[in-house]
């Protein structure tokens, strides 16, 4: 009678290895045997063996039928008290029964996002200066991501990103 209460289960062979606060919020048939699974800490993709973190993801879209994401990773800066970040290419899945893993997706990252502001630094170039909730991280996560075009090697360039850093992280820049 109240069918519709009922909560899809994920089958017990497919099931990720979840840390001990971690719990499924989503789960969808992907092609093949594959499921993606959203818990309250990532995205469990098919064949990962990993959980790519709310953090990690820079962009997501949903088509109705595919779930494309922009993962991010970081890229080693000596000194900086931020992390650079570039991003990797885009992963299409098809997800067969979608679920609420897409309202997951979009609700969970933009959730993981306290600030981000974007500054020119030569032209139309510029950087995107994001501060983010990390799950087991006491305050925010600060992250910068170059404009195609920017010369990331120049002091001037690395001076200029950590003001805006700086001044992001005194609450002066806007949120979303």
């Amino acid at each position: 009678m109240f069918g519709f209460l009922k909560r899809r289960r994920l089958p017990a062979g497919r099931q990720p290895g979840l840390a001990p606060d971690e719990r499924v919020v989503a789960w969808s048939g992907a092609t093949g045997d594959n499921v993606v699974v959203a818990t309250n800490l990532g995205l469990w993709l098919p064949g990962a063996g990993e959980r790519l973190g709310w953090h990690e993801l820079h962009k997501a879209t949903w088509s109705g039928r595919q779930l494309t994401l922009v993962a991010a990773r970081e890229v080693p800066v000596e000194g900086a008290d931020y992390v650079v970040m570039e991003d990797l290419p885009p992963l299409v899945l098809t997800l067969l029964d979608p679920d609420r893993v897409p309202e997951q997706v979009r609700v969970r990252v933009n959730r993981s996002i306290a600030h981000t502001s974007h500054h020119p630094l030569d032209g139309e170039a510029g950087v995107r200066v994001v501060g983010r909730r990390v799950p087991g991280i006491d305050g925010l996560r600060w992250t910068v991501r170059y404009d195609e075009g920017v010369d990331t090697a120049s002091p001037e360039v690395a001076r200029q990103t950590a003001e805006l850093v700086a001044w992001a992280r005194s609450g002066a820049g806007p949120t979303p």
